[in-house]
C-alpha cells in the first residue's frame, strides 16, 4: 500500500513538474510574441507619422526565437516527462542533468542579447 502511495505521488510531481515546463513555455512564446508585435507596432506608427523608421528590424528576429525557444522548450518538457515516467516506472529514476544546465545557459544568453539589444537602441534613438 505504501509503494503504490510513492508510486503515485512520484508521477504526480513528474506531472506538475511537466507543467511547469508547459507554463514557462507558454510565457516565452508570449514574451516572443509582444517583442516581434511591438517592433511591428512601432514601424506602422513611424510610417503612419511619415518618417522613416530606424529600427533594424532586429526585434521582430528577437520575438521569432523567443517563440522558437518556447516551442523547443515544451517539447523538450515532453521528452523529459516521457523519460522520467518510464524511469519511475521501472524503479530507475536518474535525475535531469544536462537540460537543466542547457535550459540555463541558453536562458542566460538570451537575457545577454537581449540587454545588449536594449543597450543598442538607447544609443542608436538616444
Amino acid at each position: 500500500m505504501v509503494e503504490d502511495s510513492n508510486r503515485a505521488r512520484d508521477h504526480l510531481a513528474n506531472e506538475r513538474t511537466f507543467l511547469a515546463w508547459v507554463r514557462t513555455s507558454v510565457a516565452i512564446v508570449v514574451f516572443g510574441f509582444a517583442i516581434g508585435r511591438f517592433a511591428i507596432a512601432i514601424r506602422q506608427l513611424t510610417a503612419f507619422q511619415g518618417l522613416a523608421s530606424k529600427t533594424t528590424g532586429l526585434s521582430v528576429w528577437m520575438g521569432m526565437s523567443s517563440i522558437l525557444a518556447g516551442v523547443v522548450m515544451v517539447v523538450a518538457g515532453l521528452a523529459r516527462y516521457r523519460k522520467t515516467r518510464a524511469q519511475l516506472d521501472q524503479g530507475k529514476f536518474e535525475p535531469a542533468g544536462f537540460i537543466v544546465d542547457l535550459v540555463t545557459i541558453l536562458t542566460a544568453l538570451f537575457g545577454l542579447v537581449l540587454a545588449g539589444y536594449l543597450i543598442y537602441v538607447e544609443k542608436s534613438f538616444g
